[in-house]
């Protein structure tokens, strides 16, 4: 059976919108991980440069019509499948840090020091297996193989997000019940960040399971034949997930790790971080 590239004329509007909003959140993202030495970022400024990488494949795709090659179609479809992968792995970061910065990993469902590497070896098994299934599903004849491997690698993504927010939420509800445990600025510090984690892993576990229910439809189902799933499904949210670490930015957590002294509020203001006694001493004595 021959290989579909498309069964629509993909939008160039639609592309280049994102194209232009993954791009400026990535370059905002490399200015800010720069600027405060939030170094852990770095694999989500990468995952947002093969999004828009990847859309900018989808905005060449259009210029082929009806004449697809190969080229873009590989670009657009293995870029945008993998890129949460890189971002997932700055999500599991952030949480080990919190945990570290609140010197509270008594409270963790996991030790502090296997927390991070767990969830980013589960990453990086997800990204290889979706990867691979990429390649195979354009160049081989039979497309199935490539789609069972990477719905393999979509399930293993899920499995180990849906531990990591188990995880996160288990962490606050301890935190919780030791209501003396941080100052109330403190805790107001943390569980912003908190939040932000949530809001992004959510969006990306969305995004993760209706790719699924996508590829379990076939290379010719119903979700590949219309455009708007991908914009909807993935592109939306996974630049509302860019866009909320832009706005909540984990520098914070560095500057009370003492590893950087600004960090981000509200997009690009930038601040020269001043911890109060009463955050200092709270961090102190968690």
């Amino acid at each position: 059976m021959e290989f579909t590239f498309y069964y629509y004329t993909p939008s160039g509007a639609a592309g280049g919108i994102f194209v232009v909003l993954f791009g400026l959140s990535t370059l905002l993202h490399f200015y800010q991980l720069i600027r405060t030495r939030t170094w852990f970022m770095i694999p989500f400024a990468i995952g947002g440069i093969l999004e828009t990488i990847g859309y900018i494949g989808r905005v060449l795709s259009t210029q082929e019509a009806p004449d697809f090659t190969k080229g873009p179609y590989i670009m657009q479809s293995a870029l945008i499948l993998i890129a949460p992968a890189f971002l997932a792995a700055s999500v599991y970061m952030t949480l080990g840090r919190i945990i570290m910065m609140l010197q509270a990993e008594r409270y963790s469902v996991i030790p502090l020091r296997f927390l991070t590497k767990i969830f980013v070896a589960g990453d990086v098994l997800s990204f290889l297996m979706q990867a691979s299934g990429a390649g195979l599903m354009v160049s081989s004849d039979d497309p199935s193989t490539g789609e069972h491997i990477i719905i393999g690698g979509l399930f293993v993504q899920i499995a180990f997000f849906g531990f990591f927010v188990i995880t996160a939420i288990a962490f606050e509800i301890r935190m919780a019940r030791n209501k003396g445990a941080t100052s109330p600025e403190l805790t107001s510090i943390w569980r912003r960040h908190m939040i932000a984690l949530y809001i992004t892993s959510v969006f990306i576990l969305i995004r993760s399971i209706i790719r699924v229910v996508e590829y379990l439809q076939g290379y010719d189902g119903y979700m590949m034949k219309h455009e708007a799933f991908i914009y909807i499904f993935d592109a939306l949210l996974m630049w509302v997930a860019m866009l909320t670490l832009n706005y909540v930015h984990p520098s914070e957590v560095q500057c009370l790790l003492g590893r950087a002294d600004k960090y981000f509020e509200y997009f690009v203001r930038a601040k020269k971080f001043v911890p109060s006694a009463t955050v200092e001493m709270a961090v102190e004595q968690v």
